[in-house]
């Protein structure tokens, strides 16, 4: 009993430095992981749809993509296929994380119920108070926002 215990332990461990590790607080996603293996990012919405039409597009699990660790749903093979062929065109801005916080230094949830495409870029906000508070400054959140991501990127969201 004792050598199987050893043997399982030590298999673990190898497993644990085996994968990579996971990046702390870069990108905004929903507790748990999806079918593909890893959790699920824009809670579920389709970033072509939003991006392309403006349209908030609830996907399914049947179309969807992993992208830098995270899972994004789609509502049809053609916009899954539109986001492999240029992810960095279609995820949030800011990680997924409210783009206001940021700009404040902050790693705030970013809830796509809250977004807007500014310039073919998807932004996304915490709550329809923080939206509001945007949109009287769109360009000088999104320049804020963009020279905040630099310095907090890399830290947990209870760090900041």
């Amino acid at each position: 009993m004792f050598r199987t215990l050893a043997l399982a332990t030590a298999l673990l461990a190898g497993v644990a430095f085996a994968t990579p590790a996971l990046a702390v607080d870069e990108i905004n996603v929903g507790p748990g992981l999806t079918y593909a293996g890893a959790p699920l990012g824009l809670r579920g919405v389709d970033p072509v749809a939003f991006v392309e039409r403006g349209a908030q597009v609830v996907g399914t699990a049947s179309h969807s993509a992993v992208h830098d660790g995270v899972a994004y749903y789609f509502s049809s093979e053609a916009n899954k296929i539109a986001f492999e062929k240029s992810p960095a065109h279609y995820t949030p801005q800011n990680g997924g994380f409210c783009t206001y916080g940021v700009a404040v230094g902050k790693k705030f949830d970013g809830d796509p119920r809250f977004a807007e495409v500014v310039d073919g870029k998807l932004y996304v906000f915490l709550n329809e108070a923080i939206f509001h508070e945007f949109q009287k400054d769109r360009a000088g959140t999104i320049a804020k926002a963009e020279a905040n991501w630099s310095k907090i990127r890399h830290t947990a969201a209870t760090a900041l």
